[in-house]
């Protein structure tokens, strides 16, 4: 599993002209899917979104002491399956590290599932859709 974590302040995702998710301050995540992705994986990689100290605490001096959790922030999760795409050779990216969809569409809402368990707002894409993805990155006090 890889996942690319992004602070924002604001963020949506669009399919077909129509906001589906959309969340306030908090994490951006795309989330890439290998078949070999367990329980153990997902576990792991939803405490680490959750626990990652990328906010700013109340002084200068703690910039980046409070995670999405302490905070209350909300999380917006979208399947991205380029990001186990490899272009060592060639022109062309070989996503064959990708897991499958039917097997991936699984391990995701199960990420899903188990980030929805820590009580924060959870809002997603749909997977397998062409997104758009608005981020307005930064953030607040």
């Amino acid at each position: 599993m890889r996942v690319v974590v992004q602070r924002v302040k604001f963020s949506s995702v669009t399919v077909n002209g129509e906001i589906i998710g959309q969340i306030g301050r908090g994490l951006n995540l795309l989330v890439g899917i290998s078949p070999n992705d367990t329980d153990q994986e997902i576990e792991w990689m939803a405490r680490k979104c959750l626990d990652l100290r990328l906010f700013p605490g109340d002084t200068e001096a703690k910039k980046w002491s409070k995670s999405v959790t302490d905070i209350q922030g909300d999380l917006l999760v979208v399947s991205q399956f380029t990001l186990y795409g490899d272009c060592r050779k060639g022109r062309r990216p070989s996503f064959s590290n990708s897991a499958a969809p039917e097997i991936a569409e699984n391990i995701y809402n199960r990420f899903v599932e188990r980030l929805k368990k820590s009580g924060l707002s959870v809002a997603t894409g749909k997977f397998g859709a062409m997104m758009n993805v608005n981020t307005v990155i930064g953030y607040a006090r």
